[in-house]
């Protein structure tokens, strides 16, 4: 199968390196895009601080996103052509990103961790409900 958009949802994880590798695999003999996808790490899930100390974690959260998807991007080895940052519920957000990016390959890690987890989740909901090609990557435990 040729693929022309590649999108790979990572996890501030070094496993997510793993997943992009294998994303790279793909699309390099095909000169395919590559773009990235991770949800956003909630404060609310961690403490019930006041809300302005909610604001000043919700951005140094955003800030290590954004360090490790540039982290990602400078280790790739290839151009990576979007970076995404959702919150919520990721299937949805992957399932637009597939509609107006015109994604024909979603790689997801199999993992037991928490985020790996809802992914694997996500790209049950993906495989269901859209025409995009899914693959699982099992990762070390």
């Amino acid at each position: 199968m040729s693929y022309s958009h590649i999108l790979v949802c990572v996890a501030v994880t070094p496993e997510s390196h793993q997943l992009l590798a294998r994303a790279v695999s793909i699309a390099r003999p095909l000169n395919a895009r590559v773009s990235l996808v991770t949800l956003a790490a909630e404060p609310e899930m961690y403490n019930q601080l006041a809300a302005p100390m909610l604001e000043d974690i919700r951005g140094l959260l955003q800030e290590e996103t954004q360090q490790f998807l540039q982290e990602l991007e400078d280790k790739a080895q290839y151009p990576i052509a979007r970076t995404f940052i959702a919150t919520g519920e990721l299937s949805e957000h992957i399932l637009d990103i597939c509609r107006k990016e015109q994604v024909d390959l979603v790689i997801c890690g199999n993992h037991n961790q928490s985020f790996f987890s809802r992914a694997a989740c996500s790209a049950k909901a993906i495989v269901s409900s859209s025409q995009v090609d899914v693959l699982l990557v099992p990762l070390g435990s």
